[in-house]
């Protein structure tokens, strides 16, 4: 089970979470549609590479990323999406494109961005298609201690 490092994780540091499980979906705008969760406290993950190096970033499902702004942000000379082959063997326990934002348990910077830091919740895939997690903001900080910058639009 995909969600299973996660949860012992969470479970360890004694964070309050639910599971919601959902229909298969492709897009996080569909999976929140589905599970009846706003598109700006449903955060997406994607993987960048910033000068080089694999990031992660996390934003609402609502935004895209202004790689001009993330890149003044994290004071980059170059940001790009980053290949699934660049990173799909990083996360062995969970399906591609579902990774939650917990960089922290791959030893992947995390950037998350500001308007995504206004939520008192925010839901996130837990390594699969059909489930999510939903938990506190400030439990989310607490445990993977992103850094906060302005980037999407």
């Amino acid at each position: 089970m995909p969600a299973k490092k996660l949860k012992l994780y969470l479970d360890s540091e004694n964070i309050k979470y639910v599971s919601i499980y959902h229909a298969a979906a492709s897009t996080a705008q569909r999976i929140a549609a589905s599970s009846h969760i706003p598109g700006k406290e449903l955060a997406k993950t994607v993987m960048l590479k910033v000068d080089g190096k694999l990031t992660m970033a996390v934003l609402p499902s609502s935004s895209s990323i202004n790689f001009e702004s993330f890149k003044r942000a994290v004071k980059a000379e170059k940001v790009e999406l980053a290949s699934e082959l660049a990173f799909i063997n990083l996360f062995p326990d969970c399906e591609v494109g579902a990774m939650p934002p917990f960089g922290n348990l791959y030893g992947i910077d995390v950037y998350v961005a500001d308007n995504l830091a206004e939520d008192e919740e925010i839901a996130f895939n837990a390594g699969t298609h059909t489930e999510l997690i939903r938990m506190a903001y400030q439990d989310f900080v607490k445990v993977v201690n992103p850094r906060v910058a302005r980037f999407t639009r």
